[in-house]
């Protein structure tokens, strides 16, 4: 269990440091048992502009459960939506070292298909 542990968060620093020497905004997001999260970070990292999660009212009413693939795909939409009304289109995909598939894919090509490029 440590070692996966220690092995998402060693690919989590790898990804990280390409996205900081690029100096980008990012699309960072974290996946748990029971939820799904995304969040626009500055380019510097100091700031978040703009967030959506599965744990939010909008997104509860319509979905059963905040750990499927459905509900991934409605975060990746809003999280969309609200990044461009904060005029952001271009961004970096930060998977924070989880592998890209199910739910990490599913909000990723919502995101693009709403309009966000990475």
């Amino acid at each position: 269990m440590l070692i996966k542990k220690q092995a998402r968060q060693r690919r989590a620093r790898k990804t990280r440091a390409r996205i900081a020497e690029k100096k980008s905004i990012r699309l960072a997001i974290n996946r748990t048992n029971l939820h799904i999260y995304a969040q626009v970070i500055s380019a510097c990292g100091s700031k978040v502009l703009a967030s959506a999660s599965s744990i939010e009212a909008e997104v509860r009413k319509d979905l059963a459960s905040g750990s499927n693939k459905a509900a991934a795909v409605v975060v990746g939409k809003r999280i969309a939506e609200k990044a461009k009304s904060a005029g952001i289109t271009q961004v970096a995909f930060d998977r924070s070292g989880n592998r890209y598939h199910g739910r990490v894919k599913a909000l990723a090509e919502a995101a693009r298909e709403h309009g966000l490029q990475f």
